[in-house]
């Protein structure tokens, strides 16, 4: 594997949504669960993404999450910060946001927009906008169809990797076959991460880098 991608081996933690009692983001609570995931010998966290619930919150709530989590563990685990709102301006500043210096993450992630079914070359355009917005970060796609709506093809995945920052695909579609099929899809190398915890195991076996 290629040196650079060997960062993204292992096991990947989705990272849960932490609030207070009255419902507000917890930064201490955040902090708490990514130390307490730092001493369990993880590889990495994957922040904001669907365990993180980020569907359902706003831009700035998901940047307080991120920098706690940094705060708390950046430099110690490779962190994927995921970035995708349901339109490309929002989703731009996360990903400029979690790029920043004092930040830092290892690599951005992001799913396709969701309820218009948009065609290929849209959603190219969007993820291509969101990795440009991060000019020095890894991208990641994420590939959840049951929940997106829309997912991601052999097609739409060899547009991707013209992008030098695609390296890889969050696949959590139910076919584990997919992962397979991700792996082969392109000339160059990518990382596939196994996405349900069902189906690490087996994941793993058909060719995934790791787990998230």
């Amino acid at each position: 594997m290629d040196e650079k991608l060997k960062r993204y081996q292992g096991i990947f933690p989705a990272f849960y949504a932490c609030y207070d009692d009255t419902g507000r983001v917890s930064t201490s609570r955040t902090k708490s669960l990514a130390k307490y995931l730092l001493a369990k010998g993880v590889t990495g966290l994957y922040v904001g993404g669907s365990s993180g619930e980020c569907i359902y919150q706003s831009v700035e709530e998901r940047k307080t999450i991120l920098e706690a989590v940094m705060d708390a563990v950046g430099g110690k685990l490779v962190v994927i910060a995921h970035v995708a709102c349901n339109n490309t301006a929002d989703s731009c500043e996360l990903a400029r946001h979690a790029h920043a210096e004092k930040l830092g993450v290892d690599a951005i992630a992001a799913i396709p927009p969701i309820y218009f079914h948009l065609p290929p070359h849209a959603i190219a355009d969007y993820w291509n906008a969101i990795s440009a917005a991060a000019p020095n970060t890894d991208f990641i796609i994420y590939n959840i169809p049951q929940l997106a709506g829309v997912a991601l093809s052999t097609q739409l995945l060899q547009e991707m990797a013209k992008n030098p920052r695609v390296i890889g695909v969050k696949n959590s579609s139910m076919p584990t076959q997919d992962i397979q099929m991700w792996r082969d899809a392109t000339e160059r190398e990518l990382v596939v991460f196994n996405g349900p915890d069902e189906q690490l195991i087996s994941g793993l076996a058909i060719g995934a880098t790791g787990g998230i």
